[in-house]
């Protein structure tokens, strides 16, 4: 996946992590020059400009990125509510507009909104369950918008429960799925991994992982169940 062009360089810390939970990759931009010189080879797939700091320098890579033989779209305008009355009058500039402050989730519903309308396809694969989303692209995973710091093997067994929910899985075939037919770790290891996703999971979403007596573990509620 090609990244987004992101507006300005650098971009402040809440967009910058907002794209990076949502799996988008992307690169800052600070002129009109850096359009072209950082240009992926299969072209920009859409743009992310902010419009609160520099305001007019916003409007202009907007211009900019329309003006070309071939329009980019989709551009994704952010700007301040005190900003609302200015958009108006330049709704060629851009596709779509947020608000800031805004969650890293309405950011992602935004762009995918915006990456489905125009058929550019710059979603990212992605596993989700609730406010659980993994994305297979980058190996990040995140709860409610915020970061989980997992292991590479915590990754890998949260990825393979939540790919396959409602389903009891003994501890015998999560060894042979996640770890491998070559690994010779006994059922402590399943059991100790899930204590450990448990603890980074939280509280309340603790409960995704369910212990199955005598047999294993069930991500989510089984279809049977009310």
């Amino acid at each position: 996946m090609e990244p987004l062009l992101v507006y300005p360089d650098p971009p402040p810390p809440v967009l910058s992590q907002g794209l990076d939970l949502a799996g988008y990759p992307w690169v800052a931009v600070g002129a009109d020059a850096d359009i072209e010189r950082l240009e992926p080879a299969d072209g920009w797939p859409g743009a992310v400009i902010l419009a609160v700091t520099n305001p007019e320098g916003a409007f202009a890579m907007c211009r900019a990125l329309r003006k070309g033989d071939i329009p980019l779209e989709p551009v994704l305008l952010i700007a301040s509510a005190e900003q609302l009355p200015e958009l108006d009058m330049r709704e060629d500039l851009f596709d779509d507009f947020c608000v800031l402050p805004f969650q890293p989730a309405e950011l992602d519903a935004r762009l995918r909104a915006l990456f489905h309308k125009t058929g550019r396809g710059a979603r990212p694969e992605l596993v989700e369950h609730g406010e659980l989303a993994l994305n297979l692209e980058t190996y990040q995973a995140a709860i409610s918008g915020k970061p989980l710091d997992l292991t590479y093997m915590e990754y890998e067994l949260l990825k393979f429960l939540a790919s396959h929910p409602g389903k009891v899985f003994t501890r015998e075939i999560l060894l042979s799925r996640v770890w491998g037919y070559e690994y010779y770790g006994g059922a402590r290891t399943v059991d100790v991994h899930v204590r450990r996703l448990r603890a980074k999971l939280g509280e309340e979403h603790a409960g995704l992982i369910q212990t199955v007596r005598s047999v294993g573990y069930r991500f989510g509620q089984s279809r049977w169940m009310g």
